[in-house]
């Protein structure tokens, strides 16, 4: 009983980082097409505040991955293993309930 609380512990922690870099993809991309404007202190703030909390994360998957120009796979590397990693515990919480 107490591995599938945890579980549904790190499963909601994995819904918020997975919502946390969707918000950042989006928000990168009306930045990048110019919709709202980086000089909005409101605009940066998130921006930055998004940068700061998913950074950490994506760093090392930059490390590993080639470099593919002006696109970053990083963010759906990040989302897969998260989502794999939810799976896992997933089926490790059903295994001992």
């Amino acid at each position: 009983m107490l591995f599938a609380t945890l579980y549904e512990i790190v499963q909601y922690l994995i819904n918020i980082i997975v919502f946390v870099v969707i918000v950042q993809f989006v928000l990168g991309l009306l930045i990048a097409f110019n919709v709202v404007n980086m000089h909005n202190q409101f605009v940066a703030a998130v921006w930055h505040a998004l940068n700061a909390i998913l950074e950490p994360m994506l760093r090392p998957i930059r490390r590993m991955m080639p470099n593919t120009g002006a696109i970053d796979f990083s963010p759906m590397v990040l989302i897969i293993g998260l989502t794999i990693v939810g799976i896992v515990l997933r089926n490790l919480a059903l295994a001992y309930y």
